[in-house]
This record gives structure tokens, sequence and C-alpha cells, in this order.
């Protein structure tokens, strides 16, 4: 479609923008409180509620209080809680048992916001990072980031995630594979409505160093992911990783970071139309709330403003720090 217009004076773009009823009557992009999927952090304890310093605002919370804010976020209208675990070190080992531990912390946590707040989705993060000494997605054997045997732990993972009652199991791990796995596995175990939402182009940024910090990860980490993770110079890689994960039967795709890839988010929504989410990443919000902070930003502009870029590049969701003061800030109206 080539948009036409006439020829100055006869048309005067600056008539629509003259004031706010004629502004709202032709914007495009609205963000509203269904978009927003809220990521938390969970950790042991009892009434624990500790602020992650590189994260602002963010807290690690114990099950208790996680299902206290899953009962805040559903009055709010926010649709989706997200799930990481702040993982006691002595939990994480070689054998990443604990991720399909029916007692670990995720686990746990969904029971307790099912019971607390049932209207409210539950997403879950499958991949093996909060529970592997070696800090990685997957295990690591003489330096090298094994695939297949990963798969089937991440298996696993999911399978006991959808029996605590998780509603979307987002697979953030990167191998190959994975999606048509899970996807087999949730089938015979009888899970036919749990959704993937899959991380299909997870670049290895260097955005996510605050999230690291958030579920204990940073210490643990033995190198880097690059071998797994999709390298920032690619877009046309995303879409093959896309398709080949619609494929397999992911529900919905994943862009993660946001908004340093929103020009993927674009390409994605137009060449396959699926249900099309962007994570924006702990480093984006601490960038943002840092400055926001210090005066630098207009808190409440920039952060709507940062949302509807996702919304404008085709975005179906977000998954965004900023979800509880969007939702009450879209309350205001």
């Amino acid at each position: 479609m080539r948009p036409v217009s006439a020829p100055f004076p006869a048309a005067r773009f600056r008539r629509a923008r003259a004031d706010g009823a004629r502004r709202a009557l032709i914007r495009e992009n609205h963000v509203t409180v269904e978009d927003l999927i809220w990521p938390v952090f969970v950790r042991d304890g009892v009434g624990v509620r500790e602020e992650i310093a590189s994260m602002p605002g963010v807290y690690r919370l114990s099950v208790d209080l996680i299902a206290e804010e899953a009962q805040a976020a559903a009055e709010l209208g926010i649709p989706a809680i997200c799930l990481f675990p702040y993982t006691d070190p002595a939990l994480k080992t070689r054998d990443c048992a604990e991720a399909w531990n029916s007692e670990n912390l995720s686990n746990r946590a969904t029971r307790a916001i099912k019971a607390a707040a049932p209207g409210i989705a539950v997403m879950s993060d499958v991949a093996l990072d909060p529970y592997n000494a070696d800090g990685h997605d997957g295990f690591v054997v003489d330096g090298k980031i094994l695939n297949d045997e990963t798969v089937e732990a991440l298996v696993k993972q999911a399978l006991s995630q959808a029996e605590a009652g998780v509603d979307i199991i987002g697979p953030s791990d990167m191998m190959d594979g994975r999606i048509g796995a899970l996807r087999s596995a949730l089938e015979s175990a009888g899970h036919k409505d749990v959704l993937l939402m899959s991380y299909s182009a997870k670049y290895a940024s260097g955005f996510y160093g605050p999230f690291r910090d958030a579920v204990g990860a940073s210490g643990a980490l033995k190198g880097d992911k690059l071998s797994y993770q999709m390298d920032p110079a690619n877009s046309d890689e995303a879409l093959r990783l896309i398709e080949r994960d619609l494929a397999e039967g992911a529900d919905m795709v994943m862009i993660k970071p946001g908004m340093p890839y929103l020009d993927i988010c674009r390409r994605v929504k137009d060449t396959f139309g699926a249900p099309t989410y962007a994570y924006q990443v702990s480093g984006e919000y601490a960038m943002l709330k840092g400055a926001m902070l210090n005066g630098w930003l207009d808190p409440d502009k920039v952060m709507m403003e940062s949302l509807l870029s996702f919304k404008r590049a085709g975005c179906d969701g977000i998954l965004t720090y900023f979800a509880p003061e969007a939702a009450r800030r879209l309350q205001k109206g």
C-alpha cells in the first residue's frame, strides 16, 4: 500500500494533531493492560522482599509474597505473570536435577499463585541456567554445551511445571529441536492445553546482566553463550528459527531483547502473522529506570512510549518489569 495525499495546503497533517480528541481518532497503535506479562523473581523464605541492586524497584520475593503480588496483578488486569527462580547455590549441580524437582521454587510458586489468583495465567521458564553449577542453559562437558542431552532434561523440567499448573511454558534455552520434543511430551502426558511461547530469537546480548544478578547466575557462568544464543548481527536467521519453532508446535514466539531488536519483531509479524511477543529485558529496564530516578527522563511518558514501540513493531504483547506501573498508569486513562 502506497499512501496518497494531496499537496500542501490541501493536505495539512497538523490538522489532525491540533487537539487531543483529533489525535485519539487517528491513533494507530495502543497499549492496553492485556498486552502485559509481568516477570517476577521468587526466592526461598517467608515474608522476604529483597530489592535487586541493578534493577531498582524490582524484588526477589518469597512464595507467600509472590502469591500476594499475583492477586494484586490480577486486580490490575494483568493477564499473566512469568516466574524466574533465585535458586540456593547449594542446590545448583552439574546434573541440574533441581530443575524438575516437583517441590522446587518455581513449582511451589506456581501452585501458590493458582490458589491465590486462579484467573491469572502463570508462565514458566524452561532452561537449566538457574539450576546449573556451570551457569549455562544446558549441560556442559569439556566446555561444550550438549544439545540433545539438554533437550531430554528440558522435557523433564517442562513436565514438572505442567504438573504444577503452569499455563504457558517459555523455553529460553535456544537448543535445537526442543520445541518438537516439548510439544510431543506435553501431548503424551495429557497436557494438551499448555501453551508454548518459544524464545525463538534470543540473542547473545549484553543487556542480560541485571537479570543474571537477579537469578544468581552471574557468578556461576563459565564462559559465554555464543554457541547457542543468536549473533546480534543476524536477522534472516531469526526468521528461520521462528519458522522451525512454529512448524514444531510453538503457539507463540518471542524476540529477546526487545527495543534493540524491534526490526526483528516487525519482520516476524509481517512474515508469519503468528502471536509475537518481545521481552523488554533487565538491561533495558535498568537503563530507563536509572535515568528516570536521576530525573533525566519523564517516568510515565518514557515507560509508555517504550511499550508503545513494541506494539508499533507488530508485537501482540510485552514481557516487562514495568507491568504493574504501566497497568496503574493505564487505569488513570
